[in-house]
């Protein structure tokens, strides 16, 4: 008897004013190259006129249910109908239509949860017009959190072929980042990221390189006492359970190539110190990824470009990245 085709990856609409329903097409149209079967929950007619409007020639097969996605994929871009058609038009985001960005989420989050898709593929969401309609949460990955229950606190790691990332503080500014840094916060961030490694990676024996917070990682005390009072016992308390953490060194010689090969991820303070190293390294083809959830996400690690949506020129490599990232974590969660 044949083995069943793989679960298909539930991808979202994202932001219907941004680039995310254009590079969904573009990887659609680039599966001969490895791209797993997904579906987009999002509306078939809105893709219809933005595939029209690029110049793509893309037969759009509408879903009863996520389990027609991949007998579909071959042949036609599989959607299934978010029930509604956005107002928003190509780089114009409308704050009426955060209801169906909102409902895509869930959906997707309802089908990984059903056994009915693989992993959950989020496109980027416009925070500003979700707040403007009441969206109380400060991003995705909290909102997922919440999704998930049982008082989850999610970690977020950036991943690429040249690096792996794990910022302890994301979205806060500088001051408050210091101001709220803890060594409960890093040790979380590192066990959390060791056993995904492990897990979700195939990674037997991870070493995680913990980034000092200051220059020279304090420079033994003279340039801040942080690393000394607050990184340097989280290391020690991550060692004690067996985590092979590593630090903390100065972040300026971290990142090249042969400091690289010495790790399987950096745990950072802040956000830059994390996104500016990966970014450079690879930016199109950078992968968002939620450790600490029960079911797996990835997101492309960058944001609606309402500059450039709706004119056909944005790359897909990023959300490319994100899908076989997805698909290769399910195939590993699956086996195990």
């Amino acid at each position: 008897m044949a083995a069943p085709p793989p679960l298909p990856l539930a991808v979202t609409m994202g932001e219907p004013a941004g680039i995310g329903g254009e590079i969904a097409v573009q990887a659609w149209l680039r599966r001969s190259e490895g791209v797993p079967p997904f579906y987009l929950i999002d509306d078939p007619e809105r893709l219809s006129r933005l595939a029209r409007r690029c110049g793509w020639t893309v037969p759009i097969r509408r879903l009863g249910a996520p389990g027609e996605a991949a007998g579909a994929f071959a042949a036609a871009l599989p959607v299934l109908p978010i029930g509604a058609t956005p107002a928003a038009a190509p780089g114009r985001p409308d704050s009426a239509d955060a209801p169906l960005v909102v409902a895509a989420i869930d959906r997707a989050v309802a089908d990984v949860r059903a056994g009915a898709a693989a992993a959950l593929v989020t496109n980027p969401i416009n925070k500003d017009a979700l707040y403007r309609a009441g969206f109380r949460h400060p991003g995705h990955t909290e909102y997922l959190a919440e999704l998930a229950g049982g008082g989850v606190t999610p970690v977020m790691m950036l991943a690429s072929a040249a690096l792996r990332v794990v910022p302890v503080t994301i979205h806060l500014s500088l001051r408050r980042a210091i101001e709220t840094l803890s060594g409960d916060a890093i040790v979380h961030a590192g066990v959390i990221a060791d056993a995904a490694l492990r897990r979700d990676f195939a990674i037997a024996a991870p070493v995680i390189a913990v980034a000092g917070l200051n220059p020279h990682a304090g420079e033994g005390g003279s340039l801040g006492r942080e690393d000394i009072d607050i990184v340097m016992p989280a290391v020690a308390e991550l060692r004690r359970r067996g985590v092979d953490a590593r630090g903390p060194f100065a972040a300026d010689t971290m990142f090249h190539a042969r400091a690289r090969a010495g790790y399987d991820a950096a745990l950072c303070m802040y956000h830059d110190q994390a996104l500016i190293p990966l970014k450079t390294l690879d930016f199109d083809g950078g992968v968002n990824v939620t450790l600490g959830l029960p079911f797996i996400r990835t997101s492309p690690d960058h944001g609606t470009a309402f500059d450039i949506a709706g004119r056909g020129i944005a790359r897909p490599d990023s959300l490319i990245a994100a899908l076989r990232l997805a698909a290769e974590m399910a195939r590993r969660r699956a086996a195990r």
